[in-house]
């Protein structure tokens, strides 16, 4: 085993801030809108894109002053980590917090930024920024996949 492949000995909760940072795997999904229900805690996906991301690299435009600009931003912790179950199963720090690898297209394993994109696995084309959905039509925008697998996450 590599020296690199530090997700694979150094646990989530000793990993350096720059190990952390790195997880992320670029795939924009946790930049989505999610709607909850008030009765049974039910959470639901939508397309619909945090005005800040980039809809191209799937990153966040502002990334150092993303909680100034949008409040509600997800700051992704170990407890978020372990205890988020409308994480995408894809995410990174969801798989390594379950017990599992990264996926092959993860950045830190192919080596390549890319290949989220490439295995289908991001956002990209695939979601409408918030500034061009109006707020009474925010339910019609759910949809399934941000929550499920991504087809090529364990291919």
């Amino acid at each position: 085993m590599s020296e690199d492949e530090f997700w694979k000995t150094v646990p989530l909760a000793q990993m350096t801030e720059t190990q952390w940072e790195s997880l992320c795997d670029g795939c924009g999904r946790c930049c989505l809108q999610k709607l909850e229900d008030e009765d049974t805690a039910e959470v639901v996906h939508t397309d619909i894109a945090c005005r800040l991301l980039d809809g191209q690299s799937c990153r966040c435009s502002d990334y150092p002053n993303r909680f100034q600009r949008v409040p509600e931003c997800l700051n992704m912790t170990l407890n978020t980590a372990f205890y988020a179950d409308w994480l995408p199963p894809s995410c990174a720090y969801r798989r390594l917090a379950e017990g599992r690898d990264l996926a092959w297209w993860h950045p830190l394993v192919s080596g390549d930024p890319e290949t989220v994109h490439r295995a289908g696995a991001s956002v990209r084309g695939r979601v409408v920024n918030e500034q061009h959905v109006h707020p009474d039509h925010i339910e019609e925008r759910v949809v399934d996949w941000p929550g499920l697998p991504s087809d090529a996450d364990d291919a």
